[in-house]
């Protein structure tokens, strides 16, 4: 959707519709236009995994590689926020900038299942190891990590820190990734669970895999599922978007 309305004239395939993020389906629309409208006097920051009508309700549109500088800047000014949809996020945003943020309720599926206790044993059988957690996870792992980033500043890190062993704390995806960039060091996925659990790390998000190879060779053959938008809708929700990447620009 996002690429859809920075480039309404373009078009724009979805590889499965119904590859859907609970980060989205945790804050519907109606339901958080509400909530904001209860709160009238703080500036609204939604993350960037949500639908184009909460985007069009918001004032700023951020990805976790900018949200802590954001929030910084906007406290800075003396301004009240509303944050959302996760809330682990905006704890560590809170937490980091101590601004005034007001936190919904959501969650990655994903993320939330890190377990802080069980990343610590973990540790303690890799003493050398650094562990690279992503900001959606629960405070607990967080406080274990000696980076804490978006997707791509993980990557680098792996990259460019001194160490050859790392845990990380995010999709299990990103491991292949940083086992091409960096194929001379080792990654272990974090555990999401304790004992008696059926796998040791569950990091898997099963839309992310509904992404597969097969369905993007059908789309890209039968040119389906284009992605189409409201047009009031995408107005307004081009304005936060352009915030955030002038933003960006700004920062670069």
């Amino acid at each position: 959707e996002t690429a859809k309305i920075l480039s309404p004239e373009k078009r724009v395939l979805l590889i499965e519709p119904q590859a859907e993020c609970s980060l989205d389906l945790g804050c519907p629309a109606d339901a958080f236009s509400t909530f904001c409208d209860q709160h009238p006097d703080r500036t609204v920051i939604v993350y960037a995994n949500t639908s184009a009508e909460v985007k069009a309700r918001a004032d700023w549109v951020v990805t976790s590689s900018i949200a802590r500088d954001l929030v910084a800047d906007l406290s800075a000014k003396g301004e009240k926020m509303i944050w959302a949809p996760d809330r682990y996020l905006g704890d560590y945003v809170k937490r980091q900038t101590g601004a005034d943020l007001l936190l919904w309720d959501g969650s990655c599926i994903v993320h939330e299942e890190f377990k802080g206790e069980v990343l610590s044993n973990l540790k303690k059988q890799h003493p050398r190891a650094k562990v690279l957690v992503h900001p959606e996870s629960p405070a607990s792992v967080i406080e274990l990590a000696d980076v804490v980033g978006s997707t791509t500043q993980l990557i680098v890190a792996a990259q460019q820190l001194d160490s050859s062993f790392f845990i990380v704390a995010t999709e299990e995806g990103i491991l292949h990734k940083m086992r091409q960039t960096a194929p001379d060091k080792t990654f272990l996925a974090a555990p999401t669970a304790g004992e008696g659990a059926t796998c040791v790390s569950c990091a898997r998000c099963p839309w992310m895999k509904m992404n597969d190879l097969q369905r993007l060779i059908a789309t890209l053959q039968a040119g389906s599922s284009q992605v189409s938008i409201d047009e009031e809708i995408r107005i307004r929700a081009e304005v936060p978007i352009h915030r955030m990447v002038e933003y960006g620009r700004q920062r670069a």
